[in-house]
């Protein structure tokens, strides 16, 4: 192995029934090296991991990792571990009801004579561990007491003390507020000058360019290169893991999609509020706009939306569709007067896991139509068959459950599901959270289609690139309050974190 090498893949290959995973595949890491790991959904990020772990068993290649004589097959992730290779995953997997502690030294205690749980040195330990990574955690607190990221933050530690060579962040950031993730990336900082070799997969651009030395692209199970940052600009990186050069994406407005503000009226919001989560607020949108909700996590832009679509029931103010006045108390009164809403947690509030795409596409029309009334299945083939196609949804087959799907596809599938119900108006709460870059460029085109035929929608998004795409005008929030509102001309990135920031150009 060359000297700075802390991991050599080589020529990796794995086959699923039918599918080639992985066709020799490489991937080196060096000491003290952040390196992204990058690709579209399927692209084989996921699968070069889980060989690398010892969940996947594969075919041909080999594994090197500093410091062991010989190629290594991990048997599963505690062998793996063993070697030097830990993995930090988005949804953190340890005990929430045991003490950050207990939690960092689960199946390593350090024990007493008498055989018993030395708390004392535990505890001291771990006190020391968190200093030395610069976290302000009181270690005999329970894990449930801290937020997602700290919990992060512990389970890396935790593959720290193990004296891991190679930590692997798997979507690590995908939960966390700006202010979470620059803590995140202050620790990577730290560990990287420590000579530990960091493997980053992640959705996100910027974040890349923000901490990353060096990017390897997977396409269809193939190798496409490794690069370092310098040699891969974002445009370059998004044709790489598409396999095709394309424009920017800033091409994807019209230009006539400027100003309606004299269009007719679609929605008028006037003084609505929720209790403990959002200030009296008026928003009106026109037919055929696209309005955006701007503001950092938490401050707002989900909560706002709900309020509209009666989720959470308005305590003050009034709401008006097409010029007339109306009650919305619970979602099916929204769903009634032609609104539709995709939410931003998918897995908890948009799909039902163990129905089929087809039973997930007619969901909201067979709510509307009620319980007695039942779509008849000639009917429900149809439907399905017309989404799955216009969406290009990747499933088997209509009967395919939803929870086999990629994160993308499923988020296609409840797009399906509110299209279906032919809404006047769409509220999209983080449609392209969490999903391949190729995708994402398909749902802002068709929200911009939908716009064209005179659709009017609420998009919410934390990536403000998205947002300039697509929307017509911003409103922005702040701390459950909306401050202001950005037309077309003042929509920029600078305009818009001004805005945010409140010291910008938003106006009332």
């Amino acid at each position: 192995m060359e000297n700075n090498l802390v991991l050599s893949m080589r020529g990796i290959s794995m086959t699923f029934p039918g599918v080639k995973a992985l066709d020799n595949v490489d991937f080196n890491l060096k000491k003290g090296e952040i390196r992204a790991l990058m690709g579209e959904n399927g692209a084989g990020k996921s699968t070069l991991i889980k060989c690398l772990t010892g969940v996947n068993k594969f075919e041909a290649g080999e594994i090197h990792v500093d410091g062991i004589e010989g190629p290594i097959v991990n048997k599963d992730t505690m062998d793996a571990q063993k070697k030097g290779i830990a993995t930090v995953y988005q949804e953190v997997n340890l005990c929430p009801n045991l003490s950050v502690a207990e939690n960092l030294f689960i199946g390593r205690e350090p024990m007493t004579k008498i055989g018993t749980v030395d708390r004392k040195t535990m505890n001291k330990k771990a006190a020391g561990l968190m200093k030395e990574l610069e976290l302000d955690i009181d270690v005999t607190q329970n894990l449930e007491e801290y937020s997602l990221a700290l919990q992060q933050m512990i389970a890396i530690a935790r593959a720290v003390d193990m004296k891991s060579k190679v930590l692997i962040l798997d979507e690590p950031t995908s939960s966390l507020d700006d202010r979470e993730v620059e803590m995140l990336f202050k620790m990577m900082i730290n560990l990287k000058n420590q000579g530990v070799g960091i493997i980053f997969v992640t959705h996100f651009l910027e974040q890349v360019y923000a901490v990353c030395d060096g990017i390897t692209v997977l396409r269809n199970g193939t190798l496409v290169g490794e690069y370092t940052v310098e040699e891969l600009p974002r445009v370059k990186l998004v044709a790489a893991m598409m396999g095709k050069d394309f424009d920017d994406l800033a091409s994807i407005k019209p230009e006539s999609s400027g100003d309606l503000t004299h269009a007719p009226l679609e929605i008028e919001a006037k003084g609505l509020s929720h209790s403990g989560t959002i200030k009296p607020f008026d928003l009106n949108i026109h037919k055929g706009e696209v309005v955006g909700l701007t503001g950092l996590l938490g401050s707002g832009r989900s909560e706002l939306a709900r309020v509209i679509y009666g989720a959470d029931k308005a305590q003050t103010g009034t709401i008006k569709v097409d010029g007339k006045e109306v009650k919305i108390h619970t979602p099916i009164d929204a769903m009634n007067v032609g609104m539709g809403l995709l939410p931003d947690d998918r897995k908890a509030e948009g799909i039902v896991g163990d129905l089929s795409v087809r039973e997930n596409i007619i969901l909201a029309m067979q709510a509307k139509l009620g319980i007695f009334k039942r779509i008849p299945m000639q009917k429900q083939i149809e439907i399905a068959d017309k989404y799955i196609e216009m969406l290009s949804i990747k499933t088997a087959s209509r009967e395919t459950l939803i929870k086999q799907l990629s994160g993308g596809n499923q988020q296609k599938v409840i797009l399906a599901r509110w299209l279906a119900t032919n809404p006047d108006f769409l509220i999209l709460d983080e449609p392209t959270r969490g999903i391949d870059v190729g995708t994402k460029t398909e749902i802002q085109k068709l929200v911009i289609k939908l716009a064209g035929e005179g659709k009017s929608l609420i998009f919410i998004s934390s990536e403000i690139e998205e947002m300039l795409r697509t929307c017509n005008r911003m409103a922005v929030l702040r701390d459950g309050e909306k401050v202001g509102e950005l037309s077309a001309e003042e929509m920029s990135q600078e305009g818009v974190m001004k805005a945010i920031a409140g010291g910008g150009e938003a106006h009332e």
